[in-house]
């Protein structure tokens, strides 16, 4: 008996049954910056993409050049852009609905070609459809 309870108040191992408690939250938050990082980055990109197509958007004279001005940039500098791949990229593009005199460029990108989405099972993670829009006022005559 005065063994087993010499051996309740030992503290060897302390360390090491701690770092086996630990280990598997510090893996999980370090794989969720990793994944959460990533697609932040794409998230980024693409909004960043859709602002540029929007400016793009300026130099058209009429609703006609705009769009094929923007539909043009969208198509050869889509692929350009850090974590998008111009394959799972859709737009919507043209006037605004509620304001003739403003120009809207919407982009759907499907994210499943992020390397974050078996990165780590049990964690949590966003939609895999991204969407987001720029609004710019029309340019041209």
């Amino acid at each position: 008996m005065a063994r087993l309870a010499a051996f309740w108040h030992r503290q060897e191992g302390g360390a090491a049954v701690e770092f086996a408690i630990l280990t598997p939250v510090y893996l999980l938050m370090l794989a969720g910056m990793l994944a959460y990082g990533l697609y932040f980055g794409a998230a980024h990109s693409l909004q960043q993409l859709a602002a540029d197509a929007a400016r793009v958007s300026i130099a058209g004279l009429d609703k006609a050049e705009r769009s094929r001005l923007v539909r043009a940039y969208l198509e050869n500098n889509a692929g350009a852009y850090m974590l998008l791949d111009q394959q799972h990229l859709s737009f919507s593009i043209g006037e605004s609905a509620s304001d003739a005199s403003q120009y809207r460029v919407i982009l759907r990108y499907d994210a499943e070609t992020l390397p974050i989405w078996n990165l780590y099972p049990p964690l949590p993670l966003p939609s895999r459809v991204m969407t987001t829009g720029a609004t710019i006022r029309n340019g041209g005559l």
